[in-house]
């Protein structure tokens, strides 16, 4: 047999505050709860509501942020290691690549080694100014966090890691006509 339940005075008192500010799905017409003769109802101090917020209303939007721009930025702005006169015939095309190696349709683990192949003997024949052309990419089918063109990202900082650093003086976007978005002039150090 189930002993009946009976609110302490505490309890009821809580339970009928909530149930004063619930407000029903369908309004019907439902008596309210007379409060118990017999039991004296305590006041329940209600909680302060919490005050409204906006997400982002306390950040810091004087600092600026810390994500890196976009490689293609990076390399403009980057200082310039060659003579000035050669770097701008460079910048605008007029300086025609002694060497050309195209990576299109290469895996990263085909590629590093031909790149490196590449330079080094491009250095040892005495050449400045090689084209390496990584194109663009595929667009990414949304697995990939970095997006479209690996080799595109890859390449410039491959140039900059050994063995490659000592032979590279420059790396920079080509021009339109020599592949633009999907292509880098590599200037390379003098023999020694």
């Amino acid at each position: 047999m189930r002993r009946p339940r009976h609110l302490s005075p505490d309890d009821k008192a809580v339970w009928d505050h909530v149930r004063a500010q619930v407000k029903p799905l369908h309004a019907q017409k439902r008596p309210k709860p007379v409060p118990d003769p017999v039991l004296p109802s305590r006041k329940v101090a209600p909680k302060s509501p919490v005050a409204p917020f906006d997400v982002g209303a306390k950040a810091d939007v004087t600092r600026p942020h810390d994500i890196l721009p976009p490689l293609r930025e990076r390399l403009r702005s980057a200082p310039v290691a060659m003579d000035a006169k050669n770097f701008l015939r460079m910048k605008a095309g007029k300086l025609k690549p002694e060497g050309r190696l195209d990576l299109h349709g290469m895996y990263q683990d085909e590629a590093y080694p031909e790149l490196i192949a590449f330079i080094l003997n491009a250095q040892a024949a005495g050449k400045r100014l090689v084209l390496v052309i990584t194109g663009k990419g595929r667009v990414s089918d949304g697995w990939a966090p970095e997006g479209r063109g690996v080799l595109r990202r890859y390449v410039p900082q491959w140039l900059k890691l050994p063995p490659l650093a000592p032979a590279v003086l420059e790396v920079r976007p080509a021009h339109l006509k020599h592949g633009g978005d999907g292509a880098y002039y590599v200037y390379l150090r003098k023999r020694r």
